[in-house]
């Protein structure tokens, strides 16, 4: 049996974390959830096999959070979308290191196919 792809959502709005949990949950992936950025940079083991996560969360800009996890030799291969209420910082968003972008609301078909792309490496 396959192992269940591991999926991390770190998002301040626990609408969001817990509606995209579920449907993820429902698509048969494992999903931790946070809304706590800072937890993020706290990974050590059991590392995700992708991260959802949102540009602006308090406390933490998720593109710095995105640049530190690409710079550490244990998760710099984890892909990250990142998502975001605001569609103009999709290119601040890649240069940051996201592998992906999504801009709120978004369908979630299009997350699971960008989710299914990414966790295929």
């Amino acid at each position: 049996m396959m192992k269940r792809k591991k999926i991390m959502i770190a998002d301040d709005d626990p609408g969001i974390v817990d509606a995209v949990g579920m449907l993820l949950e429902f698509e048969g992936y494992a999903v931790t959830t946070t809304v706590d950025g800072s937890t993020v940079l706290d990974m050590q083991e059991e590392l995700p096999d992708l991260l959802l996560l949102d540009i602006w969360m308090s406390g933490e800009d998720g593109r710095d959070i995105c640049k530190r996890l690409k710079s550490g030799d244990i998760t710099k291969n984890i892909p990250v979308i990142m998502i975001s209420a605001s569609r103009d910082i999709k290119e601040s968003a890649l240069a940051a290191g996201a592998d992906d972008f999504l801009a709120k609301p978004f369908e979630m078909d299009e997350l699971l196919k960008k989710i299914e792309l990414l966790t295929q490496k």
